[in-house]
């Protein structure tokens, strides 16, 4: 069911079918898997904003740390008024961080979440009524038809891409999407995006496996979900959340473990689970940043600036498409 919005916005979010049909094929496959987008209902949402906040998760904290020492450099690499496109927007806080060193000729939140598109929406609304925002209701993922500006002409559009969400995608998709964006922005479009950079594993295992549980119950909502949404008959108690890093790929794998042999229907369809099976729910690759740069180059992005913390947790980049210029240039910050 869509949910209605009380402000203007464009609704492609993906249908129901669509989502049952993804997960039936997901738990079909040798390693059962499920998107990692499917964690983002309005309950997985609130989750993550909370995991944002927990000691062990450094990528917000640095990454924010970084837009507010930086705001004035990043402005001045965007230049002039652009059209900002957010993919995967979530809550506002990153955006108002950068807001008062970006000439925004329209913001384009894009969320796959209804509920929170629009609390974000309301919450920019009541504290920066003369920001324009054209919410959008869509998998970002998916070919999106922005809205026309009649009235204004952007110098560029940008996209603004944060929170390391680039390293949900295996890199063959991360430089689909990446070429997808390249394509929304056109020659001269900038994307200015959030990295999380390898690190030692100890780092990933507190970050993504927290001592109060909240990416716990953020992994095991999507069981919640299923048994809601699909008609699914999951026992949430009967699993458990698991992390793995895997050195070889250099990623963060979260797991759904199933703690006994068991036989779960999803649609009608029985799906078989030996103990210590898993579903395989998100993927969290870390970059090197000349890797990380070469990827974007598949992609047609040209990087004209980078920034990092002084410990080099994380990285922002501003990449240009198309004629938009190389200047790499990098700045470094302390992080208090």
């Amino acid at each position: 069911m869509r949910t209605e919005m009380s402000f203007d916005s464009i609704d492609l979010a993906p249908s129901p079918d669509r989502f049952h049909r993804d997960v039936l094929t997901g738990l079909s496959r040798p390693q059962k898997m499920i998107d990692s987008k499917f964690l983002y209902d309005r309950r997985g949402s609130e989750l993550f904003e909370l995991i944002c906040d927990v000691p062990e998760y450094y990528p917000t904290r640095t990454e924010c740390s970084i837009l507010r020492s930086f705001g004035a450099e990043i402005g001045e690499a965007l230049k002039g008024r652009c059209l900002l496109i957010e993919p995967g927007s979530g809550s506002p806080t990153k955006l108002r961080l950068l807001r008062p060193h970006l000439e925004i000729a329209a913001y384009v939140p894009i969320e796959i979440s209804a509920a929170m598109l629009r609390l974000s929406t309301q919450q920019l609304q009541a504290m920066d009524p003369e920001l324009r925002v054209l919410p959008i209701c869509a998998d970002f993922t998916q070919p999106i038809q922005l809205p026309e500006l009649h009235d204004v002409r952007p110098s560029r559009r940008v996209i603004f891409f944060p929170g390391s969400t680039i390293g949900n995608f295996h890199p063959p998709d991360a430089v689909r999407l990446l070429t997808h964006f390249g394509n929304l922005v056109g020659p001269g479009g900038g994307l200015l995006i959030g990295v999380d950079r390898r690190k030692p594993r100890e780092h990933f295992l507190r970050a993504y496996d927290d001592e109060a549980g909240v990416t716990a119950a953020f992994n095991l909502n999507l069981l919640q979900r299923l048994n809601r949404e699909v008609g699914a008959d999951f026992k949430p108690q009967t699993f458990s959340h698991q992390v793995i890093y895997n050195d070889a790929l250099a990623r963060v794998e979260m797991h759904l473990r199933s703690e006994i042999t068991q036989v779960v229907r999803v649609c009608g369809t029985p799906f078989s689970f030996q103990e210590g099976e898993t579903i395989h729910t998100e993927c969290s690759y870390k970059y090197a940043p000349g890797d990380f740069v070469a990827l974007a180059a598949k992609a047609g992005f040209i990087l004209n600036h980078s920034w990092t913390d002084s410990e080099k947790l994380f990285s922002v980049y501003y990449l240009c498409q198309g004629d938009g210029g190389s200047r790499d240039r990098s700045s470094q910050m302390t992080v208090f």
